[in-house]
């Protein structure tokens, strides 16, 4: 039976990543449990496994433009170590990365083996954190780009506008960052089929089908929820200005999965209505 290892597994994505292996053998640590920044501890815990699936990460995008020494440690020297451990033991690495990775000027969706220019200290890590994994480790590892990301074990996009709901009458969400929400549950679904596809090693974009925008994205939420759409309102960027620009154009192409035989991720729209009935938008 092939086994996996899991890292950053309290996080969102690491919770939908361990039911999406329910019944497999995984062993899921977390921060507490596995520092990725230790290289000993790092080679240690990786002996014996056959898959790691890296879902560790400082995700704190404004934060970074202060403390790049601390997102850079995680976000790039952990897969580092987890890529050489990967490397020394002949284990497969997936390492989960991002759409920062690209300026987000683009009008058409980024092709996988578009050169990288990140304009964030965030994005800049992630980067880092890619190159070290396709130097350390370049026949035996995925690195999967997604964007937008949203679950039922974390703070989520959907979540916020339904509370906001509850106490306004009006939202303005900007409609100048176009992107594709994707929903971890179906992103573990994703990682799991391509790993078990045997598909070769690579750069795959783990986002949701169809494209829209913040506003957009609320409109459904609302909608999903039983809401009128029209108490969302457009705006622009330039109402929320924050430290860490935003890539503006976050659209990922996703023809590297129809070379390995597979098919992309649902409809974001598809995927909402999903996790909707499902319930994991409610306060529990």
């Amino acid at each position: 039976m092939t086994r996996y290892l899991i890292t950053g597994a309290a996080g969102m994505l690491g919770r939908d990543l361990q039911a999406a292996l329910a019944g497999c053998d995984v062993t899921a640590l977390d921060r507490a449990e596995l520092d990725i920044t230790d290289q000993d501890a790092v080679l240690a815990a990786a002996t014996g496994f056959d898959v790691i699936i890296n879902a560790a990460a400082y995700t704190k995008v404004d934060d970074a433009e202060t403390n790049e020494d601390a997102a850079y440690a995680i976000n790039a020297t952990g897969p580092r170590n987890l890529a050489l451990a990967a490397a020394a033991t002949g284990a497969k690495l997936v390492q989960v990365s991002t759409d920062y990775v690209f300026d987000g000027r683009a009008t058409s969706p980024y092709p996988e083996d578009t050169s990288i220019d990140p304009i964030s200290a965030y994005g800049r890590t992630k980067a880092a954190g890619e190159a070290f994994v396709l130097q350390g480790h370049p026949t035996g590892s995925y690195i999967v780009r997604t964007a937008w990301l949203y679950g039922q074990h974390g703070p989520n996009f959907p979540k916020t506008m339904l509370k906001l709901a509850a106490a306004r009458d009006t939202l303005s969400v900007v409609d100048d960052q176009v992107g594709q929400p994707t929903w971890t549950a179906d992103l573990a679904a994703q990682i799991v089929a391509l790993l078990d596809s045997g598909a070769p090693a690579g750069i795959y974009h783990g986002t949701s089908s169809g494209v829209t925008s913040w506003f957009g994205f609320a409109q459904a939420v609302f909608a999903s929820a039983g809401l009128d759409p029209a108490r969302v309102t457009p705006t622009d960027s330039s109402q929320f200005v924050r430290p860490a620009p935003r890539p503006s154009y976050s659209v990922l192409g996703h023809d590297a999965w129809a070379s390995a035989g597979l098919a992309p991720i649902r409809d974001w729209r598809e995927a909402l209505t999903a996790a909707a009935q499902q319930g994991i938008f409610e306060d529990k």
